[in-house]
């Protein structure tokens, strides 16, 4: 059977390095070879910025002067914003931003929610939120960008998510190209809204940034307290099936279960580690959690999991106590609010119930929640 895959869990299935590369469990080794290259290409890029090219040449225009360099056609040099992103690069960027390049979905999805989607130039094969981002002209993917072709664009700047599949040697590629390269890097939703507002600053954005953030955070103050003192659900979240892969503790992911009164069953601080069938079998969760925006996909692969040895012993598969929740969980956009709320609704579905303007998702678990074990809830960040 083929893995469960989507372009939501592609930023999973690039870190991990499969298939594309050739390589199923020695992603250090495939990273740093498609690291060697991706240098080998910005040097020469580089190299070549620094030759004098005929008017007209291929490729003279690869690369554009530093940002406070003068011209004939800017006549006045622009001020500069300097910055640190969350990877602790010094970044300086032109002001006001006129012409953005996106590498990473959510960094795509954030400029649109932020109103500055006129600003974007192009983004990746895989930003196809919202439906307009999917007309942007194109560069690669986020793992191995076409820094050639986004050099072309003149860009003041140039957004990564390190979340996302982007690797800082891309954006120490583009630095040698004097390109500015700004990167977020969340681990927890608290990250997320903090990197959404900094990003509205960068952006020149700074008032649209902070509206959106507070009312992304008054939604989750309100849903917290909706859920009140529930224990949480005891939830394995299925990144992919085969091999099994799921999330680690320190996770944004991990930390949107937790506000949305779940916890991950897996205790480790690898970010995506591959789990041991038997073992998820012995913690026996409370419901298994998929991402997909296609849920027939998955009740598909169910279909063909509860006839595999070890999967057809899981309670919560026995019982159909599967929640599908939006691909946006995958992403540390603004979206993942919604997902979150997503999540709580499949998953506490008796305290939703009581209200009744509460509109309860699609779910494909059957029946009332399961008793779950009384536990102290996860604490969430403020």
């Amino acid at each position: 059977m083929e893995p469960h895959f989507s372009r939501g869990a592609f930023l999973f299935w690039m870190k991990l390095n499969f298939m594309r590369f050739g390589f199923e469990t020695d992603f250090e080794g495939g990273a740093q070879r498609c690291a060697r290259r991706l240098r080998i290409a910005a040097e020469s890029l580089a190299a070549l910025a620094l030759l004098s090219f005929p008017a007209g040449a291929q490729g003279a225009q690869a690369t554009a002067p530093p940002p406070a360099q003068t011209n004939a056609e800017n006549p006045k040099p622009r001020a500069l914003l300097v910055v640190e992103d969350d990877w602790g690069r010094r970044v300086e960027i032109p002001q006001p931003v006129r012409r953005i390049v996106s590498l990473a979905p959510s960094a795509t999805e954030t400029v649109y929610a932020l109103g500055l989607q006129d600003r974007l130039v192009a983004d990746t094969d895989f930003c196809d939120f919202p439906p307009e981002a999917k007309k942007l002209p194109k560069v690669g993917g986020p793992f191995t960008p076409n820094l050639e072709v986004v050099v072309s664009l003149k860009p003041d700047v140039v957004l990564l998510a390190g979340n996302s599949a982007n690797r800082k040697e891309t954006a120490d590629a583009l630095d040698l190209l004097h390109v500015p390269a700004y990167a977020t890097n969340a681990k927890t939703i608290d990250d997320v809204l903090a990197s959404i507002a900094r990003l509205g600053e960068v952006l020149g954005a700074a008032e649209q940034g902070k509206a959106l953030t507070d009312s992304l955070r008054a939604r989750l103050v309100e849903l917290r307290r909706k859920l009140g003192v529930a224990p949480p659900a005891r939830v394995l979240f299925v990144v992919w099936q085969d091999p099994l892969i799921s999330i680690g503790q320190e996770t944004y992911i991990a930390d949107a279960l937790r506000w949305a009164d779940a916890e991950s069953v897996i205790e480790t601080k690898l970010d995506w580690p591959h789990v041991s069938l038997e073992e998820v079998v012995h913690l026996q969760p409370d419901y298994l959690v998929f991402a997909s925006d296609h849920p027939e996909e998955v009740t598909s692969i169910l279909t063909g999991l509860r006839k595999l040895p070890g999967w057809r012993d899981l309670k919560a598969l026995q019982e159909n106590r599967v929640a599908i929740v939006s691909e946006a969980i995958n992403r540390p956009a603004p979206r993942i609010v919604d997902a979150i709320e997503d999540v709580a609704r499949q998953l506490h579905p008796e305290i939703f119930a009581e209200s009744p303007h509460a509109s309860l998702p699609r779910r494909t678990h059957e029946g009332r929640s399961p008793a779950r074990q009384a536990a102290t809830p996860a604490e969430a960040n403020p």
